[in-house]
């Protein structure tokens, strides 16, 4: 029996593997067609055909580890990006192992390539100062400055991530009892955030002056559609920017919209909320993930030391000696 050929087994691939044994998501299934896509392009580019004539033969290890190449170095992504890309084609070419024994070894080839180490930066946050500053760069007598002021605000309480408040509809939003927020987040998992007070007046200020509709976009772009995740990273991009001639501190941060979630969660640590509460709060899988903001700030680990002095005093954090002082004494 023939072997099926390439497009043949990527279209089984998406439609039987994906969508109807794995039943994925829309957002893994749009993730595995970027890498797909990419994958695609350079593969034309480097045998000259198009991706309707490409074998399965073509894409051996060796291709694949000059793709993941092609996309550090080329394209510049992150060596997290290029394990994501690896990620969806290791699944790719599991399914092709189990489906088609006669290319078993190759898949195997594929399926050894380790994904990239990478460090982990610390998690970066803003301050209760630098938080003012940004939610108030919007202006408030335009449209749009009201809505992205109500978006920050939104953001930065709750900690929802990038996809899940720019698919946030009204129906999502409860206002009465209770305000709270529903999102369904990683894992297909639906989980609701309660709002403050002044977050909630807030938002209901802003959905009263849209057009009743519970299958609308809470925060739509100006066509009315729902906001892209990019439209959002430059929204505070822009914002941060004007901020920070308010608040010089912020032009020494990359504020994005996943640094509003780690200021959220580093606002609760830093009330005493419990590490597991704040991992529900997100919607993380596991605590072991949250654990990335307890060495995040010094405050708390000079409370923790503090703690473990034998005096029970705290240690003052180290200030410089007087410039006169320390001219005189190296004399």
């Amino acid at each position: 029996m023939n072997t099926p050929v390439f497009p043949t087994l990527l279209q089984r691939f998406f439609a039987d593997r994906l969508v109807s044994q794995v039943d994925a998501s829309q957002r893994t299934i749009a993730s595995y067609r970027d890498a797909f896509r990419l994958l695609l392009c350079f593969a034309t580019r480097r045998f000259g055909r198009p991706p309707t004539d490409l074998q399965i033969e073509d894409l051996d290890a060796a291709f694949v580890s000059n793709f993941l190449d092609y996309l550090e170095c080329d394209r510049g992504n992150s060596p997290r990006t290029r394990n994501n890309r690896l990620a969806a084609l290791r699944s790719f070419f599991g399914y092709v192992a189990l489906n088609e024994p006669a290319l078993a070894l190759q898949c195997q080839r594929i399926l050894a390539i380790p994904a990239k180490r990478f460090e982990r930066a610390s998690v970066e946050f803003l301050t209760a100062e630098e938080v003012g500053a940004l939610v108030a760069a919007p202006d408030p007598e335009t449209w749009i400055g009201r809505r992205d002021r109500t978006l920050l605000l939104l953001a930065i309480q709750t900690g929802l991530r990038n996809s899940e408040i720019t698919s946030l509809l009204w129906s999502d939003i409860e206002l009465d009892t209770g305000p709270h927020v529903r999102c369904l987040g990683k894992g297909r998992k639906m989980r609701c955030t309660p709002l403050r007070p002044d977050v909630a007046e807030t938002v209901e200020d802003w959905l009263a002056e849209q057009e009743t509709d519970p299958h609308a976009p809470v925060f739509p772009s100006l066509r009315g559609g729902p906001m892209s995740a990019d439209a959002f990273q430059r929204l505070v991009t822009r914002h941060a920017s004007t901020a920070s001639r308010q608040c010089p501190s912020l032009t020494k941060k990359r504020v994005t919209p996943h640094t509003l979630r780690h200021t959220a969660a580093m606002a609760l640590l830093h009330r005493g909320v419990d590490l597991s509460v704040i991992a529900l709060w997100l919607g993380h899988e596991s605590t072991e993930t949250t654990q990335i903001y307890l060495h995040a700030d010094m405050r708390l680990k000079e409370r923790a030391l503090g703690h473990a002095q034998e005096n029970g005093v705290a240690p003052d954090r180290f200030q410089p000696p007087d410039a006169l002082m320390t001219f005189l004494e190296s004399l």
